[in-house]
């Protein structure tokens, strides 16, 4: 199982997304676990998962966010992609880091 986790500012937008990355995993038989949470609670969340991913609206915050997820992959998500909500090219990204 992999388990990816988004950051964003509050949550809500990276929570459509995540739903969308869980269908898409689900389409290609990928056995995954895929939440989004708040910048205020990735250290409580950063431990249990795999990569985590930063919404674009947080990428000038990427170097303290890194601080506190340890040696996990972390990147921000491709303002294009979240924008479309394309849970298929940002499910691939996260699956690419683990690389």
């Amino acid at each position: 199982m992999t388990n990816i986790l988004l950051v964003c500012g509050e949550g809500a937008s990276t929570s459509l997304l995540a739903q969308k990355m869980m269908n898409e995993a689900e389409a290609q038989g990928i056995e995954a676990k895929i939440w989004a949470v708040s910048q205020s609670f990735i250290s409580q969340n950063a431990p249990e998962a795999d990569v985590v991913l930063v919404g674009p609206q947080l990428r000038f915050q990427l170097p303290v966010l890194k601080t506190k997820v340890g040696d996990k992959p972390i990147d921000v998500i491709d303002m294009r992609a979240y924008g479309r909500m394309d849970g298929a090219a940002v499910l691939k990204m996260a699956l690419s880091m683990l690389k």
